[in-house]
This record gives structure tokens, sequence and C-alpha cells, in this order.
């Protein structure tokens, strides 16, 4: 395949992405018995609408974006139906909805690509090297399976290498060791080289268990785990200035990122698992980041329902919606602003690169 039927490919990606997570709206919207006035998929002047009983259906003609447009979102509104007069758990289902339609998205994908596979490897040390310092009857034991590494979960194999290579050469382990927990507090462990081995090892060997629809299972939900971990330390980077706005990646950035994970592909089939993962990846990341509290994301939006529920609880007085809706509007302007720069450069970077 080339590039741009890559590129094509990741377009329409991206557009499941945003579909299912104005689609998790639409339903619990609907369910919870709320008027929806539009579902449009992208943004822009429409190229074809469908006006249903009462919910207009559009396709408009950039490829990135959506939205579910519902009564009253930020306003008042005589209508029972209307967003703002349901009660609050049902505002907060909707609004958590499209990012728990993006989740279930990544791990629907992940489970489609370990149902290939004929197994997976464990975090439990089926054996150790000839001379391992670290099995001994204080120590490591044959069976035990990494838990936790310094108070971070393991969710996969490869974890217990990352972690220990990460640290202080003096860890706190959790093992689970005949069906129980323990702790091997202040426990020393680094890489050296053993015999007939050309680099430094830790020295013992991973299991390996068959694939069945419940290891299947299993190993897609932490390999999603693992994702929410990764969009989490990308967060604390970026708060505490590691990493810049300027490496962030926008519609446009990520469309381009998943052509070229097609193109340095092998094979057209290592493209697509390639492709299909970074996907469920960034389905993942579209969960979290649209949860977190910032005005004009859902869980900005979620976080002002409950503010809204204990003030209305306290002074018994109903708010105005419209001032929840300033606070929206602003905050569109300033994420607008943002998307805006990092298309840009995103653009830019693709032209010079």
């Amino acid at each position: 395949m080339t590039t741009a039927l890559y590129a094509i490919l990741a377009i329409l990606l991206f557009g499941l992405l945003v579909g299912i997570h104005e689609f998790g709206h639409f339903a619990v919207a609907k369910l919870c018995g709320v008027k929806v006035l539009e579902f449009a998929l992208g943004m822009g002047p429409a190229i074809w609408q469908k006006q249903g009983r009462e919910t207009l259906y559009s396709l408009r003609i950039v490829p990135f974006g959506g939205y579910c447009a519902m009564m009253g979102e930020d306003e008042e509104s005589n209508d029972p139906r209307a967003f703002t007069n349901q009660a609050p758990w049902k505002r907060i289902l909707i609004l958590a909805a499209g990012a728990a339609m993006n989740f279930l998205l990544g791990l629907v994908i992940v489970i489609i690509l370990y149902s290939g596979a004929y197994g997976f490897r464990t975090s439990v040390i089926e054996d150790f090297m000839p001379g391992c310092p670290y099995q001994s009857e204080e120590g490591l034991h044959k069976g035990d399976e990494f838990l936790k590494i310094d108070g971070k979960r393991i969710f996969m194999q490869m974890d217990v290498g990352d972690f220990l290579d990460q640290g202080s050469g003096v860890y706190d382990l959790v093992l689970k060791r005949d069906g129980e927990k323990i702790r091997l507090k202040d426990f020393p462990m680094e890489r050296i080289l053993y015999e007939g081995q050309s680099q430094k090892m830790y020295g013992f060997y991973f299991g390996y268990e068959k694939a069945t629809p419940l290891t299947v299972l299993k190993n897609a939900w932490n390999t999603c785990m693992e994702f929410s971990r990764w969009v989490k330390l990308g967060l604390d980077e970026l708060i505490h200035g590691k990493v810049s706005v300027e490496e962030m990646s926008g519609p446009v950035g990520i469309v381009d990122l998943m052509a070229e994970t097609g193109e340095s592909a092998p094979t057209t089939g290592d493209a697509f698992y390639n492709i299909f993962y970074l996907t469920a990846f960034i389905a993942v990341n579209l969960a979290i980041m649209n949860l977190l509290p910032l005005p004009a994301l859902d869980g900005g939006r979620i976080f002002l329902v409950l503010v809204t529920w204990v003030i209305e609880t306290v002074t018994g007085k109903k708010l105005n919606p419209k001032y929840e809706g300033y606070i929206h509007a602003a905050g569109m302007v300033l994420l607008l602003a943002l998307m805006a720069f990092v298309m840009l450069h995103d653009i830019w970077r693709i032209f010079t690169k």
C-alpha cells in the first residue's frame, strides 16, 4: 500500500474514534429520554443530511470532529426532555458515555488483534539462570508472579524489566506465591553478566500461557491499562515541563503518524496490525483526555454538573445554566486556539521533515 492509502485509512480510523465517542453521548442521551437535535460526524458544511423523527443526522465535509447537539445543553429550557432538566446522574452518564465508548473501542480492537495469538508471556518466573543470586529461600522462587515493583502495578511482562531498569537497584516487590501475596522490602537487584551471555541480565525466565478466550480478554484489558499509564506519564511530563506543547499532535499529526506507521512496517499485514494497535492506544488516550476536569471537555462538564448540584442542594436555588455555558464557551475558545496551534505545527512538521 502507498502512503496515500495508509493516510486514507488513518483518516477513516480517526473518524471512527470521533464517531464512536459522539455515538456514546447520543445513545445514552436517547436512553435517558433527552431530545437530541443533531448528530453530526465531521465539522463544517454538511455534505449529507437526513431528518429523523426528531434528530437531524448529518455528515460534514471536514473529517475531524463531530458533535451530538442536545436540547438545552447550556441554556434554560421549559422542555422536560432538555439536557439541563435531567437529574445530575443522568447528565453525568451522558457526558461520560463518549469516553467510555472510546475506551471500549480500544479494548475491542486489542481483543481482535490478540485473537490470533498462540499465547502470551506472563510475569511469572518459570526458571532461573545458573548462578542467579536472587533465587533463595528469602528471595525469589520459581512460580513467583510479579504484581508490583516500587508500588507500580505490573500489567505486562515487559513492565518487570522496565521498572527494574528505571529503579535505584533496591526495590519493594509485591509477589504472588502459592496463591498468597508476599512482600520483599528493600530487595537488591541489578543486571549482571551470566556465563555464555553477551549482555547483562537479571537472570530469570518468564512463563508462557496459551491463548484462550479468557487469557485474550485478560491480556487485552491489561494492555489497555498499560495504555492508560502511558497517557498519565505523558500528562505528568507535560505538566512538569519535560515535554513541550510543540511536541503534542493533533488530528493532522495523528493521521501522519498512522500513515508512517503503516509505511514503515515490513509487510502489509504488519502495517495493519501496527496501525490498529496505534488506533487502540489513541482511543484509550482520547477516553482519558476527555475526562480531564477542564472546561469544554467532558470531564470539565461533569465537574461543573457536580459543583452545580452541590450549590443547588445547599442553597435550594436552581442556577441558570447559561453561566456554565459561558465557562464552556471560554474553554472552547482556548481549546480551539490550542488545536489550531497544534495543527499548524503538525502541518509545518510534515512539510519540513
